[in-house]
């Protein structure tokens, strides 16, 4: 799926990636089995009764979005995983949610403190857009999970992404659930055409190749595939990148409008589309949030876009979503609480450690949860059939779209998997 996707990670995360990764090499408080901070001779963040485990999300920014509800997630799959008698008897402590605020630097920072400080075994949920800190995880031997949005959960041994890897390298495979899903709207792709466009970042203009391939395969013509609009800012006028789409198709414009950007980016640009008089589909992959529809404003944005989803949308009555919906009013302290797409991320990838982690067996280490990994699957989760270490170079392949109509979302496409394509 795109999350978004929500994708990326910035020329500044990369910087801020070789200047820390060089100066952890000295200072490192080890990792695996037997490692320094596990107490004598112990396993860093595992007792007898307990497992460490924390998160690193972004529950600021600069820009007001907030993914926080992340942390609600998780700690509602822990809430139960430690009321079912926890990971072969020992109870999961969660930290919770270190801040990033969306910054390379904090996202970094916030690493080092879960390891050199915390002692944490490992990192469930990391959500950002920004993932400075992936090589000193994969360094130090932590398992991390989080949503395959950015590259770094596409290859490293001790990273997962909950539903894959979704931005892989040359010789990987791409999820086609977008395409198809737009396609099945549209009534087929064959003479139609789409516009995508992205942030101008490292991780946008990645994601824009993606997109562009996955949207051709699928047998759309790509009329306009661009990482054009700032990363740091939402622009104030988005005149001069709707008149680019508008006449993209040949002079006329395209049958649908792919945004791989974020709520205040595709509030911007779906409002000033709708003012040029656009009448195609627009999508995006990530404004399935009811608390997006509390504004006026964002709701007439909104309304009539079709958001992609990589796991079941909150309308199924499956057991597994309501087991999720439960596990979610329990941990809000027993009171309902508006679902979106943060909380499933966190639980999701809280629930995929829990899982490799019950199969690792009683002896808990970093050798024997990762041999777990080498050999793990399970099927009918909320994202479909989870395989590993499939997951570190495919995506899992499922996914649906909903439609915001009338201030509620509709499915416009059934939650469903589509074989993934090769991506050279």
């Amino acid at each position: 799926m795109l999350r978004p996707i929500r994708i990326l990670a910035a020329a500044a995360a990369a910087l801020a990636l070789v200047s820390a990764c060089n100066s952890a090499s000295g200072s490192s408080s080890g990792g695996g089995s037997g490692a320094p901070g596990g107490g004598a001779g112990g396993v860093r963040g595992v007792t007898p009764t307990t497992v460490k485990v924390g998160g690193i999300v972004s529950m600021t920014s600069a820009g007001g979005y907030s993914k926080k509800d992340t942390d609600l997630g998780a700690r509602a799959r822990y809430l139960r995983a430690n009321a079912e008698g926890g990971v072969h008897g020992r109870k999961i402590e969660y930290l919770g949610a270190e801040d990033d605020g969306q910054d390379p630097g904090k996202n970094m920072a916030a690493a080092r403190k879960l390891v050199q400080q915390d002692k944490v075994f490992a990192v469930a949920p990391m959500s950002s857009v920004t993932f400075s800190g992936a090589d000193f995880l994969e360094q130090e031997k932590v398992p991390t999970f989080g949503w395959g949005t950015l590259p770094s959960f596409c290859g490293p041994k001790y990273i997962y992404g909950f539903n894959g890897c979704l931005v892989p390298s040359p010789g990987g495979t791409l999820n086609q659930t977008w395409p198809e899903g737009i396609a099945t709207v549209l009534g087929g792709a064959r003479g139609k055409s789409v516009a995508v466009i992205a942030n101008d970042s490292d991780a946008g203009k990645f994601g824009i190749r993606t997109f562009r391939t996955g949207f051709a395969a699928a047998g759309f013509d790509v009329a306009y595939a661009k990482a054009s609009v700032p990363a740091t800012a939402v622009p104030s006028d988005w005149s001069a990148y709707v008149k680019d789409i508008l006449a993209s198709n040949g002079g006329r414009a395209p049958d649908a409008v792919v945004s791989v950007m974020q709520t205040p980016n595709n509030i911007g640009l779906f409002t000033a589309l709708k003012r040029a008089g656009y009448q195609g589909l627009l999508s995006d992959p990530t404004d399935y949030d009811p608390g997006l529809l509390a504004k006026d404003a964002t709701r007439q944005a909104l309304d009539g876009v079709h958001v992609l989803l990589q796991f079941e949308p909150f309308e199924s009555t499956s057991p597994a979503m309501e087991r999720f919906k439960a596990d979610i009013k329990a941990a809000n302290g027993g009171r309902d609480v508006p679902l979106n797409m943060h909380m499933l991320t966190g639980y999701m990838s809280a629930d995929l450690f829990v899982s490799i982690a019950q199969k690792a067996g009683k002896d808990l280490t970093v050798e024997s949860f990762q041999a777990a990994a080498q050999s793990f699957s399970d099927t009918g989760t909320l994202v479909g059939d989870r395989s590993e270490p499939k997951g570190q170079k495919d995506s899992f392949g499922c996914g649906a779209l909903v439609q915001l109509r009338n201030g509620r979302y509709e499915v416009s496409v059934p939650f469903m998997c589509h074989p993934p394509i090769p991506f050279q």
